[in-house]
């Protein structure tokens, strides 16, 4: 969302909050390259593998990508179809806009409730990962904290449709 100075503000707190999201993501990544790299060093060089880093690897990259969708969100940057909308009348496109932001809030609210219903059934069951023998809910539960962030970037978006289409208007 813009502000009237040109800066972004948002849920994601337009710096501190967003700042570290991107933080996280950059030296998750460099610390999954890391692990990685060594695990392939260990395996050609010294014939030995670590049994739990490609796990853990697989865990990280699946946080980074949830993370990620909630930067994306953020930042505008989702993949978007947008070939009818720029045939539209500036009122029409705020309609259709918002008729497309309220479907993927409807999908992410989904996630949400489903995301966290398997959570409780997860930790119910005492499922732990292989390797790293912690709560698989750890894993999964990038899904519904991610997706629950996302509702509330999506109705930030809802609402600075109609706000901006307020402003132009005066």
């Amino acid at each position: 969302m813009q502000d009237g100075k040109g800066s972004t503000q948002s849920f994601l707190g337009g710096s501190a909050l967003t700042l570290l999201f991107e933080r996280f993501l950059v030296l998750s990544f460099l610390f999954s390259l890391i692990l990685v790299f060594v695990q392939v060093i260990m395996r050609y060089l010294f014939n030995y593998s670590l049994s739990w880093s490609e796990e853990l690897a697989r865990y990280i990259f699946v946080w980074q990508s949830w993370l990620g969708f909630c930067l994306a969100l953020r930042y505008g940057k989702h993949i978007r179809v947008d070939v009818v909308s720029h045939w539209l009348s500036p009122r029409l496109k705020i309609v259709f806009e918002t008729i497309a932001w309220l479907l993927s809030l409807i999908m992410v609210l989904f996630l949400v409730t489903n995301g966290f219903q398997l959570l409780r059934l997860l930790a119910s069951r005492g499922q732990v990962s292989p390797a790293l023998r912690i709560p698989m809910s750890y894993a999964y539960a990038a899904v519904p904290v991610s997706c629950l962030l996302g509702s509330a970037l999506i109705v930030e978006h809802i609402i600075s449709l109609f706000t901006t289409s307020r402003k132009e208007q005066k």
